[in-house]
């Protein structure tokens, strides 16, 4: 019943933002439906198809696809009452974030009993629906902002990982992997935390290559 709750609250979350995103391009109601949708099952889409488990998810329950597109309507008519939607886009991106790491880690365990695995899917099942969202809206890509992003899913998919290890139970680990994720996503969009980054020189341009 808990995975089964995060799995719908991932979704719906991740199609919210991706309807907030459609929001910022004025699209129309077909086009807030379709980008909830992609960015809502995306995640979960590209784990499967990962781990071999076809037919994906969404189409052995298309409750699922249902969500999404309720959420989508929603949004489109409350959107131009938000005062900063980008924001909001953000959060509900975090909380979505912290959910979906733990539902991937899960699957991927179940799936394979690796732990490894488990964090790999737990990361790809969080970030990808986001990553889609904002190629196909033409934002600025998440991976691409200053913040720690991909680090916060990894970082929760492991806490589930070592948790359940650890024999703590599938409730507590998947509330570690949780909190852990979204302590260290919202306090990388409140305090601005960052990783350590790149600083030398650039790669050279190809013209710049001594033939």
């Amino acid at each position: 019943m808990l995975l089964e709750l995060f799995d719908y609250a991932g979704v719906a979350v991740f199609a919210a933002t991706g309807a907030l995103a459609a929001s910022r391009k004025q699209l129309d109601l077909i086009g807030f439906i379709f980008m909830g949708s992609i960015t809502g099952i995306g995640g979960g889409t590209l784990r499967d198809l990962v781990l071999g488990t076809l037919p994906v998810f969404w189409v052995l329950n298309p409750n699922y696809l249902l969500v999404c597109g309720a959420v989508a309507v929603i949004v489109f008519f409350t959107a131009p009452h938000l005062e900063s939607r980008y924001r909001l886009l953000l959060w509900l991106d975090a909380i979505g974030l912290s959910a979906y790491c733990v539902i991937g880690a899960v699957k991927g365990l179940a799936a394979t009993g690796s732990p490894t695995v488990a964090i790999v899917t737990g990361t790809l099942t969080a970030t990808f629906g986001g990553i889609l969202r904002d190629v196909v809206a033409g934002e600025p890509s998440v991976l691409l902002r200053p913040e720690i992003y991909v680090t916060a899913a990894l970082a929760g998919a492991s806490a589930f990982t070592a948790c359940d290890a650890l024999g703590l139970g599938l409730h507590l680990s998947s509330a570690a992997g949780v909190f852990t994720a979204f302590t260290i996503r919202g306090g990388a969009l409140k305090f601005g935390w960052t990783t350590a980054r790149y600083r030398s020189r650039p790669g050279r341009h190809p013209d710049e290559i001594p033939k």
